[in-house]
């Protein structure tokens, strides 16, 4: 079985996150980049299922060189090949259409992808690959299962839990439940070393124009500040809950 997931390279949390020109772009110097977590919940999902089905991982990401560190700490982590296509994302059709490009001239049966990427938190890019390649699609997926190409699959919805069972090829969109936080892969030495040499490819982009352009960016509102009303006096606090955040 041939899996691929796709990652992204996000900015950590903790990074102080500023922009130029005049807030239409997004200001790189300074901040550390990470495996965006949703991805990485997929990609040890699929490292356990290769122990368990003798799969192949290939893990894929669009970007620049800049994005490579990523591919690497994921072949440490137990992919066997990793893949880089030279584009620098605009938007998510230009990057679906990237991979749905490699997908539809390669063949894998599972396609993982996180629901959502945790610095634009679109959602959009796995749903577009399935609908470029007409393949079945499940977001935001907390159980996977396979038996042979038998997937079972399960989800949260509106009070309870969906399951569903399908047949490869078919991409999902992984969240927290594929596995826990706990069963997160932290690269060892020994894979940091293996993964020196692993393959890493870079394939150059297809010529597409991007459909949607970010014109500016902001942060939020700077939080107000924090008013301390004495613990007995009942009366203003009443007051203001009415009169000001006008909730009661």
């Amino acid at each position: 079985m041939n899996i691929l997931v796709c990652i992204s390279s996000v900015p950590d949390t903790t990074s102080k996150i500023n922009f130029t020109d005049n807030n239409t772009k997004f200001d790189s110097n300074g901040v550390q980049f990470v495996i965006n977590p949703y991805d990485e919940f997929g990609l040890t999902k699929a490292v356990f299922l290769k122990e368990e089905n003798q799969a192949s991982i290939t893990v894929l990401t669009v970007g620049d060189p800049s994005v490579e560190p990523i591919l690497r700490k994921a072949l440490a982590i137990g992919a066997d090949k990793a893949i880089r296509i030279n584009y620098t994302p605009t938007d998510s059709y230009s990057t679906a259409y990237q991979i749905a490009n490699h997908i539809n001239s390669s063949e894998y049966d599972l396609i993982i992808a996180g629901k959502e990427s945790s610095d634009y938190n679109n959602g959009a890019v796995p749903g577009m690959i399935a609908d470029m390649l007409e393949i079945p699609f499940i977001n935001a997926c907390n159980g996977l299962t396979l038996e042979g190409n038998n997937v079972k699959l399960t989800r949260e919805i509106d009070g309870g839990i969906e399951n569903i069972q399908t047949r490869t090829p078919i991409i999902i969109g992984g969240q927290k439940g594929l596995v826990e936080e706990s069963e997160l892969k932290i690269p060892n030495m020994r894979g940091i070393m293996t993964a020196r040499t692993k393959p890493l490819e870079v394939i150059e982009s297809s010529d597409h124009t991007s459909l949607t352009e970010s014109i500016s960016f902001e942060k939020p509102a700077a939080k107000g500040s924090c008013k301390m009303i004495d613990e007995n006096n009942i009366n203003e606090l009443v007051q203001e809950l009415h009169n000001v955040a006008k909730v009661i």
